[in-house]
């Protein structure tokens, strides 16, 4: 019973010949603050499998709401290796709107910090990662929507320029 269990979902994590596996573990990293994106090897399993579609979407999702997950109690660790808060805009907007600035944790360049941000001002955790997670799905639903609705001979012409 559990080796089946272990091989369907190893089966899951390596479908078909570009596994979910990488977009999770490629979406998680990107969302910590080391600069990595994402969206292109999410681009690339679902060019290459369309009818992954929401699984890659909900793997992405998972993998980049954990690292923001991982943001947040960096923070919250910080905020207990240095007493001394500091007292900028950032912190006063995110203590004054909440667990509701994680909706923008998706955005590039900021996103990242605002988790961290969240998690040094103590903003209750299960809301923040509920809307952490509700802002990078949208992220990626949107993102996919736009790079699908490209034409194919663009992405060829495109690759063939490159190399």
């Amino acid at each position: 019973m559990i080796e089946a269990g272990v091989h369907w979902l190893l089966g899951m994590l390596a479908l078909p010949k570009v596994g979910l596996s990488s977009v999770f573990v490629i979406s998680f990293i990107s969302a910590t603050l080391l600069p990595l994106g994402s969206e292109p090897a999410v681009f690339a399993v679902i060019k290459a499998n369309p009818d992954l579609f929401w699984s890659v979407i909900a793997v992405a999702t998972v993998g980049n709401t954990l690292g923001g997950v991982v943001d947040y109690w960096m923070g919250y660790g910080a905020k207990k290796a240095f007493a001394v808060e500091r007292d900028t805009a950032w912190f006063r907007w995110l203590s004054h709107f909440g667990a509701k600035t994680m909706l923008l944790a998706w955005l590039p360049v900021i996103g990242d910090p605002i988790c961290t941000l969240a998690g040094w001002l103590k903003l209750p955790f299960w809301p923040s990662v509920a809307y952490m997670a509700v802002g990078k799905c949208l992220r990626y639903l949107c993102m996919s929507w736009l790079l699908l609705s490209v034409p194919d001979g663009f992405w060829r012409g495109l690759a063939e320029m490159l190399g």
